[in-house]
């Protein structure tokens, strides 16, 4: 009855079983209180320490280009004329770093010359013209010898102003190659344009006879040295005569300077990756 008497008393003042004058658990459960937002501290503005140019040339690219970085925007904040200059000087000590390394360059690729692109594609206007003949020939012994293997497809619509520039090309292509060449109108055919995916007018495509393999060369008008060059380099990936890195290949390039396969794997695809290192150094001379 007292304890009737006196009323409830708040869940915050009953004893608990276990001593004290509040209670935690499942039955007293109290909301934790929010916690103040943290504002967001305003960016310092420090100043780049810039160190010697004796000191600096011993920096590493990335941290030069960080230093840059740091002085651009400090000197963009402020605007005075000495933290402008040090920016500059800046880029200054950074040109004159790739000056030296182009100067580096070139005695290195006079010592290497398996470096040097111009063994492999002389600037000389007639040794230029001599080698295009030489790759146009061996573009076309190659196509040849193939052309009972492939086919071209030209995709286009009665509607189409650029098929009829490109058509004549194809057909020269056919002439030069001896290829054979269809003339496909995805209007009366749509059941060949949505087996192929072609929607684009003129869309050329490479197939090869009795395979599912097939590569589209051009979607618009191709001039004839392109096509040719596309069709070269697809016919050899095709067959398998070169893997997808070595696309750009051109005739006569094989295992040269712009082969990119010629000094190994250069993708992790390729199985050879496996194989050790790649690239044959030598040590550095000691001073």
């Amino acid at each position: 009855m007292i304890a009737i008497l006196a009323g409830p008393q708040s869940a915050s003042a009953q004893a608990s079983p276990l001593g004290g004058a509040s209670k935690q658990g499942y039955w007293w459960y109290e909301a934790p209180k929010p916690k103040p937002e943290d504002k967001p501290e305003a960016d310092p503005l420090v100043k780049p320490v810039i160190p010697p140019m004796a000191e600096l040339a011993t920096w590493t690219p990335p941290k030069i280009r960080k230093l840059i970085e740091q002085q651009r925007n400090y000197a963009a904040t402020v605007l005075t004329v000495d933290a402008v200059a040090d920016f500059w000087r800046l880029q200054d000590f950074a040109r004159r770093k790739a000056r030296a390394f182009a100067g580096v360059t070139q005695i290195a690729m006079l010592q290497y010359p398996e470096l040097n692109s111009k063994s492999a594609n002389p600037m000389v206007g007639d040794a230029r013209s001599e080698l295009s003949a030489e790759k146009d020939a061996i573009r076309r012994s190659y196509l040849r010898a193939h052309a009972s293997e492939f086919a071209l497809v030209m995709f286009s619509r009665s509607t189409c102003g650029y098929c009829r520039v490109q058509w004549p090309i194809i057909q020269r292509f056919q002439e030069e190659m001896g290829w054979q060449v269809t003339l496909m109108d995805i209007d009366k055919r749509p059941d060949v344009s949505a087996r192929f995916g072609v929607e684009i007018t003129p869309t050329t495509m490479i197939i090869r006879r009795g395979s599912q393999q097939r590569m589209i060369l051009a979607s618009g008008v191709e001039a004839y040295p392109n096509l040719a060059q596309m069709a070269y380099q697809a016919v050899r990936l095709l067959r398998g005569d070169i893997r997808p890195e070595q696309f750009m290949t051109g005739p006569g390039e094989d295992a040269g300077f712009f082969d990119a396969l010629s000094n190994g794997p250069v993708s992790a695809t390729d199985p050879r990756a496996l194989g050790g290192d790649l690239i044959n150094t030598t040590p550095e001379p000691q001073p």
